[in-house]
């Protein structure tokens, strides 16, 4: 079977031969692209399994990218950054990345972030098996909130609102998950980063939350309450 597709924009010419060799070595098919617009061509004419974007890109930055392609496709988007900065990395979450990373970085350390994304997103990284990403409710059932306002059907993985679908990436499905299978439990960011990002280590806790905004957006304000100083919770 295919190699795990990854599509690799980035502008700096070392940065981008490096870590393509570095991606190639650990069993990937890279497509590499040096600018924004390139990289979207490219995502249109291969549809690879995961995207790695530079924010600062030429002729289209990295976000606008990410943007363009969560418009077209749920396929994990992992941004990189050259500053830790707190407008680049909620940019490109809100903008539809799933995680990101600062540059520099270390190769291991980006190779685990990206299997850790794949494995969320049901691909096995490095050989192309599928594989269903596991998770609360996976034994099934419709799970119904409010007044019967917001339904999670664990089975189909799908969605409603007042009856109407609500389309979700699969990050932000998982996290719906997560919080479907204990309503009214407070589950703290680190839990939530562990469950559904698979961070065995400590991670940026902004990632958290910029995705439950993203879920409050579809699936109501008040249905995720915030407990000041501990976490979240789902309004049972």
């Amino acid at each position: 079977m295919a190699e795990t597709h990854v599509l690799f924009v980035e502008d700096d010419d070392v940065i981008r031969e490096a870590t393509q060799l570095a991606l190639e070595r650990d069993g990937f098919r890279v497509t590499a692209m040096p600018d924004g617009l390139s990289g979207l061509d490219a995502f249109r004419a291969h549809r690879p399994d995961i995207a790695l974007l530079d924010v600062m890109l030429p002729g289209m930055d990295g976000v606008s990218l990410c943007r363009r392609i969560r418009d077209e496709s749920t396929v994990p988007v992992i941004m990189l950054s050259a500053r830790a900065d707190s407008i680049d990395v909620v940019l490109g979450l809100e903008a539809g990345a799933d995680d990101y990373v600062t540059k520099p970085f270390d190769g291991a350390v980006l190779m685990a972030r990206i299997r850790a994304v794949l494995r969320r997103f049901g691909h096995a990284a490095g050989n192309g098996a599928g594989a269903e990403a596991e998770g609360p409710g996976a034994d099934g059932g419709l799970l119904v909130f409010g007044d019967g306002d917001l339904e999670v059907d664990t089975e189909g993985m799908e969605v409603r609102r007042d009856g109407e679908p609500v389309a979700l990436t699969p990050t932000e499905m998982r996290l719906l998950l997560e919080f479907s299978s204990a309503p009214n439990t407070v589950l703290s960011r680190d839990k939530l980063l562990e469950r559904v990002w698979d961070y065995g280590w400590g991670g940026d806790t902004r990632v958290v939350d910029v995705h439950v905004q993203r879920l409050r957006a579809k699936i109501g304000q008040d249905r995720i309450e915030t407990v000041r100083g501990f976490g979240y919770k789902l309004r049972g």
